[in-house]
C-alpha cells in the first residue's frame, strides 16, 4: 500500500502546473508602448519573476532581445518602459515565485475556517471588503494568494491551496454564487 502512494503523491504534485503570475496591463504611455513594442512577441507576466533596478532592467532586457534593444525601441519608449519597470517590479518589490507548485489538499476550509485565515493573513494590509468583492476564478485566486504572501502574508501552502478552493467556491466568477 505504501509503494502505491508514492507515485500517486509524485504524479499530483508534478502533474500540476506551476503557477504563473499575472501582471495587469498599466495605463497611458506605457501601456502604448507595451501594446505596440513588447506583446506582439510575447507577455508581460514574465516580468514580475524579477525585482530589478533600472541597470538589471536594461542588462535583462539586452539579454532576452539580442542585445538589440536600442534597435528595438526608440529613447522615449526606452525611458518609459524602464520607468514602470523600475516602479512596478523595482528592487523594493518582491518578486514571484518560480518554483511554486500547487499541493493537492484532501480537506477543505469551513466559512468560519476561511474567514478566521482570511482575518489573520489578509486583513493586516486590506480591508475585508477587498477581498469579499473580488470574483476570481481558483486559479486567479491562487496567483493572487501567492503573490499577497510574496509580500508578507503569512499563510503556508496547504493554507493557500485551502483558502484557493474556499474562495474559488465562494467568491468565484458568478457573482451569484
Amino acid at each position: 500500500l505504501a509503494v502505491l502512494a508514492v507515485p500517486t503523491a509524485a504524479s499530483a504534485q508534478f502533474g500540476n502546473k506551476a503557477t504563473r503570475p499575472s501582471v495587469v496591463p498599466p495605463q497611458g504611455e506605457v501601456r502604448k508602448v507595451i501594446l505596440k513594442r513588447c506583446t506582439m512577441c510575447h507577455g508581460i507576466d514574465d516580468y514580475a519573476y524579477n525585482a530589478l533596478d533600472r541597470d538589471g532592467w536594461i542588462a535583462l532586457l539586452e539579454k532576452k532581445h539580442d542585445n538589440r534593444l536600442a534597435s528595438m525601441l526608440s529613447a522615449t519608449e526606452r525611458d518609459t518602459l524602464l520607468d514602470w519597470l523600475t516602479v512596478r517590479f523595482g528592487p523594493s518589490t518582491k518578486a514571484f515565485p518560480r518554483a511554486y507548485v500547487p499541493p493537492e489538499i484532501t480537506t477543505y476550509y469551513s466559512d468560519a475556517e476561511a474567514n478566521a485565515l482570511t482575518g489573520r493573513a489578509c486583513t493586516g494590509c486590506h480591508a475585508i471588503d477587498r477581498v469579499n468583492d473580488a470574483r476570481f476564478s481558483p486559479d486567479r485566486w491562487r496567483v493572487v494568494t501567492v503573490d499577497m504572501r510574496e509580500r508578507g502574508a503569512k499563510i503556508t501552502d496547504e493554507e493557500l491551496e485551502k483558502l484557493v478552493e474556499w474562495l474559488g467556491r465562494t467568491k468565484g466568477t458568478n457573482p451569484n454564487q
